[in-house]
C-alpha cells in the first residue's frame, strides 16, 4: 500500500452521544434563570456588500484575554450549578464508568516480524501502544500516554514506519489541539530519537530512504496558537539525525497560503506523490519518480495526474509488475472508479478502467499480498470485495452482519491481514484475514456489559421535503415499541462528503438498555450516495441538510416513536452547525438540542484556524453577494431572534483549534436574552480539550453523564440504572 500523508478532513465526532432514561416520568421543574451577563460592543461589525451586520460579542473571539476567561468561568458556573441539581446525575456516571469499563484492542500494525498493538484496559484515560515480537509474542509497552501524562490529555499516534522497518515516526499532540509534534523511534531498541519535528498540522510522515516527508506551517506568533488562520502549509523532508532547521523544502506556494499540501510515497519508494487542496473538497493530484529525480524542491516539475479542485483523485499503489498506477477518481465517475494510468503517458484519455463506476458508493481501496479490496457502501452499510490486481475474479468477502467494516489492506508480499467489524451494539471485532484461503478468524473480541442481542436496528427511508428519499437507522431494544412518549436522540452530519454507518457508542447504550430509542439519519452532503449526494448539500444547497433533518424528527414524531417533548438533537462540527441551525428555523420540533462544536457563526468561520479549508463546502461571505446572502439566511448566530426555544446546552472546548470556541461563545451570548421559554440555555465548556479526538477517558465520562443527565431532565425521565 502507498505510503501517505493524510489528507486533512473536517471530520464528523464520534457517537459518543447518548445514554439512559426509565419507565416512569415526571415533568421537569421550570427553573427561571438568571444567566451572566454578557457585555455587547455595539459598534463591532463588519460591513458585508453593502450590508452592516453586528457582531457585538466579537470580544469573544480573543480567547486568551482575561476578561473572555472571567465569561467562560461565570457561564460554567451557572451550567455546573444546573447539573448538579439533577439527582441522577451521579448515577449516569456510574452506570456510563460500568458500561465503559471493558477491555479495547485496535487492530494490529504489522512492521516487519514486530506488531504494534493499542490496548485499553478499561478505564485507561488514553490507549496504551503494545509492541510484540510475532503474532503470537507476550506484548511489551511501546508508549504509555498515561504515564507521560497523568493527567490523560496528551496522546501519541503512530504515523508510519520506515519501509525498512527500522524506524517508526510518531505523532504527539497535547490537550485536543490539532497540532502536531513528530517523533522518531528506533525500532532495534524501541527508544525514542532526538529528532523533535514542530508545527505539524494534518500531517503524517512518508518515507523515503534515511527520512520522510510531511507537511508543516510556519510558527504562529505566540498567543494566538488557537485561534489565528493556519496559513502557508509547505511540505518538507526530514533526514534523520538532523535538526529541523536542515529539513529541506519539498514543495510551498508563495502566493496562496490558503492550501492544504501533502507528500506519499509509493511502497518500493519509486514515486513521491503530491495533493494540493483548497479545502476539504476537491484536490489536485502530482507525482515524481524518485528512481529518476531523488528528493523534490520547490523547483521541480512534479507531472499533473489531475488539475483543478473539481475532482478527487488519488494514487492508490503503484504495481511494478506492470508500471501503472491504480488509481481512484470521481474523474467521469461521481461514485468512483479505479483506473489504471501510466505514468509516462498519465492524460486522462489514457486511462483504462479496473473497477468500473457502480451503481454504490465505491468508498476505497486499498491493496495487499497482490490483492485489490473494494469497499462499497450499500444504503450506508460497508460491502467488501476482493479482486486481483487487473480487476478480475471478483469475489465478495462475507462480512458478519450489516455495518461498518474496514481494514484488510497490506504490504505487497504480505499473507494475511486484519479486519474490524462494528454496528451500533457490536464495539468492534477484530478478524484476521487469510490472503491465500479467504478465510476469516476472531482476532479479538471484546467481553461486554450488556446483551446485544436485546437490541434491534432497522432501517427506514423517509421522504425530505422535496421528495428526496433520505435513508435513517432506529435502533431500540426489542420490546420498545412506538407510544408516542419514547425518550429519542436523533444525530445526524450532512456535510463534507462524510459517511455515516452504523458505529458503537458505550454511551449509547445507556440511552438504549433504559428503552429509550436512537436515530441516525444520513442526510445529503454526506457521502454516502456519492458526489451527486454530497453537492445536492453543499454551499446554496445546503437548507437540503436542514429541511432533511428536519424531515427525519417530523417521521418520528408520525410514526410515533416520540414526540417533541421527548425528542433531542444532536450534531458535532459540521453537526453542530446543523443542530444550531434547525433549532433557528423550527424551535417548536424539538425538546432538546445539543449543538457540539458547532460552526456558528458562517459569516466569519473562515478567518481563524482551518477554517479557509471549509470555504469550497460552504461558500465564503467575502466571496460574493449571492454567498453572503444564502450563509446569512442560515447562520445559526443570525438567526436567533426572541422565541421560546428548546432545552439547549451548547457544548465546545477550550482547545479545540479545529472550530475555534468563539462559535459557541458567540452563540450562546445571543440566545440567552433571546429565550423567551422557560427552558434552560446553558453552555459547557470544557477545559483542556479540543474538537473531540484524544479526550481522557475520565474526561469522557463525566462529559456524556452532564449531556445525558441534562437530556433526560429535560424530557422528565428518570433513569433506572442497570436494567
Amino acid at each position: 500500500m502507498i505510503n501517505t500523508m493524510r489528507q486533512p478532513l473536517f471530520l464528523a465526532l464520534p457517537l459518543l452521544v447518548l445514554s439512559a432514561c426509565g419507565e416512569g416520568e415526571k415533568t421537569p421543574t421550570a427553573e427561571k434563570m438568571t444567566y451572566p451577563e454578557t457585555r455587547r460592543d455595539s459598534t463591532a461589525g463588519d460591513s458585508l456588500h453593502g450590508t452592516f451586520v453586528a457582531d457585538p460579542y466579537r470580544w469573544l473571539e480573543n480567547d486568551t484575554s482575561a476578561e473572555t476567561k472571567a465569561w467562560v468561568e461565570g457561564q460554567n458556573a451557572v451550567t455546573n450549578a444546573y447539573l448538579a441539581k439533577i439527582p441522577f446525575r451521579d448515577g449516569l456516571a456510574k452506570r456510563y464508568e460500568e458500561l465503559y469499563n471493558f477491555p479495547k484492542v485496535g487492530a494490529p500494525y504489522k512492521v516487519g516480524d514486530h506488531y504494534f498493538i493499542s490496548k485499553n484496559s478499561g478505564l485507561q484515560n488514553q490507549f496504551v501502544i503494545n509492541v510484540r515480537k510475532g503474532l503470537d509474542g507476550a506484548d511489551q509497552v511501546f508508549i504509555d500516554p498515561n504515564a507521560v501524562d497523568t493527567a490523560g490529555t496528551t496522546t501519541f499516534g503512530l504515523l508510519g514506519a520506515s519501509n525498512d522497518d527500522k524506524y517508526m515516526a510518531v505523532g504527539v499532540q497535547k490537550a485536543g489541539s490539532d497540532w502536531q509534534e513528530i517523533t522518531v523511534y528506533d525500532l532495534s531498541t524501541m527508544k525514542q530519537l532526538p529528532d523533535v519535528l514542530k508545527w505539524a498540522k494534518f500531517s503524517g510522515a512518508a518515507w523515503y530512504k534515511d527520512g520522510f516527508f510531511y507537511s508543516r506551517y510556519p510558527e504562529p506568533k505566540k498567543g494566538t496558537e488557537l485561534s489565528a488562520a493556519s496559513k502557508f502549509q509547505k511540505v518538507y523532508y526530514h533526514k534523520l539525525g538532523d535538526p529541523q532547521e536542515k529539513d529541506v523544502l519539498v514543495w510551498e506556494n508563495k502566493a496562496n497560503g490558503d492550501l492544504y499540501v501533502g507528500a506519499g510515497v509509493t511502497e518500493g519508494e519509486e514515486f513521491a506523490t503530491l495533493y494540493v487542496s483548497t479545502g476539504t473538497d476537491g484536490y489536485e493530484m502530482y507525482f515524481h519518480d524518485l528512481r529518476k529525480g531523488g528528493i523534490p524542491s520547490p523547483a521541480t516539475n512534479w507531472i499533473p495526474l489531475q488539475q483543478g479542485f473539481n475532482e478527487k483523485t488519488s494514487i492508490v499503489e503503484f504495481v511494478p509488475a506492470t508500471g501503472k498506477f491504480l488509481v481512484m477518481t470521481t474523474v467521469d465517475a461521481p461514485n468512483y472508479r479505479l483506473v489504471e494510468v501510466d505514468p509516462a503517458a498519465p492524460g486522462k484519455e489514457n486511462w483504462k478502467d479496473i473497477i468500473p463506476q457502480k451503481k454504490e458508493l465505491l468508498q476505497s481501496v486499498s491493496t495487499g499480498g497482490g490483492n485489490l479490496f473494494a469497499e462499497y457502501l450499500k444504503d450506508a452499510t460497508s460491502r467488501f470485495y476482493r479482486y486481483k490486481l487487473d480487476g478480475t475474479g471478483e469475489q465478495e468477502i462475507q462480512l458478519p452482519d450489516l455495518g461498518s467494516a474496514g481494514g484488510f489492506g497490506g504490504k505487497r508480499n504480505d499473507t494475511f491481514s486484519f479486519y474490524s467489524f462494528t454496528s451500533f451494539t457490536d464495539p468492534g471485532t477484530i478478524y484476521k484475514y487469510d490472503y491465500a484461503t479467504g478465510a476469516s478468524e476472531v482476532f479479538y473480541r471484546p467481553e461486554l456489559k450488556f446483551d446485544p442481542s436485546q437490541f434491534v436496528t432497522e432501517q427506514v427511508f423517509y421522504p425530505s421535503k422535496d421528495g428526496t428519499k433520505v435513508p435513517m437507522f432506529i435502533v431500540h431494544r426489542k420490546d420498545v415499541k412506538p407510544n408516542g412518549k419514547n425518550p429519542t436522540l436523533l444525530y445526524a452530519y450532512g456535510g463534507f462528503n462524510v459517511s455515516l454507518s452504523p458505529s458503537f457508542s458505550t454511551s449509547r447504550m445507556l440511552l438504549l438498555e433504559q428503552g429509550g430509542v436512537f436515530a441516525l439519519a444520513n442526510l445529503r452532503g454526506g457521502g454516502e450516495y456519492g458526489e451527486d449526494w454530497h453537492k445536492a448539500g453543499m454551499k446554496e444547497k445546503k437548507q437540503n441538510v436542514f429541511d432533511d433533518f428536519i424531515a427525519a424528527a417530523e417521521y418520528l414524531i408520525q410514526q410515533k416513536w416520540t414526540d417533541t417533548p421527548h425528542l433531542g438533537i444532536n450534531g458535532g462540527s459540521n453537526g453542530g452547525l446543523l443542530v444550531g441551525a434547525v433549532m433557528t428555523q423550527r424551535p417548536d420540533l424539538f425538546g432538546v438540542c445539543f449543538p457540539e462544536v458547532g460552526v456558528l457563526d458562517m459569516l466569519r468561520y473562515q478567518k481563524f484556524t482551518a477554517g479557509f479549508g471549509w470555504v469550497p463546502e460552504y461558500g465564503s461571505a467575502d466571496n460574493s453577494p449571492e454567498e453572503f446572502a444564502y450563509l446569512k439566511a442560515y447562520s445559526p448566530l443570525h438567526n436567533i431572534k426572541p422565541a421560546k426555544y428548546p432545552a439547549t446546552m451548547v457544548m465546545t472546548a477550550d482547545h479545540d483549534d479545529r472550530v475555534v470556541p468563539a462559535h459557541s461563545f458567540k452563540f450562546i451570548s445571543t440566545l440567552q436574552p433571546a429565550q423567551q421559554g422557560d427552558a434552560p440555555v446553558l453552555i459547557r465548556v470544557q477545559t483542556q480539550a479540543g474538537h473531540g479526538a484524544g479526550m481522557p477517558t475520565s474526561m469522557i465520562i463525566q462529559q456524556q453523564a452532564d449531556k445525558w443527565a441534562f437530556f433526560f431532565h429535560s424530557v422528565g425521565v428518570t433513569p433506572t440504572f442497570g436494567k
